[in-house]
């Protein structure tokens, strides 16, 4: 994962698929009272990614909540 722009609220990153070499777009916002994040990961090319999106969230979520 690549952090393209960054600052106190909203971070978007990309990230490149192994197999086929798609980029993904990923972003992430912080709401205005710091209590909860909106994220959201989409690939920029194609119909189906294969879950890759999803599982790319679900590897933060579980990072950010210290499980893994």
């Amino acid at each position: 994962m690549e952090v393209q722009l960054f600052d106190e609220k909203y971070l978007y990153a990309t990230a490149t698929t192994s197999l086929m070499k798609y980029v993904d777009d990923i972003e992430f916002l912080l709401s205005d009272d710091g209590q909860s994040i909106q994220v959201r990961s989409a690939s920029r090319i194609g119909k189906a990614d294969l879950g890759a999106n999803a599982r790319r969230i679900e590897i933060i979520r579980t990072a950010a909540l210290g499980e893994l």
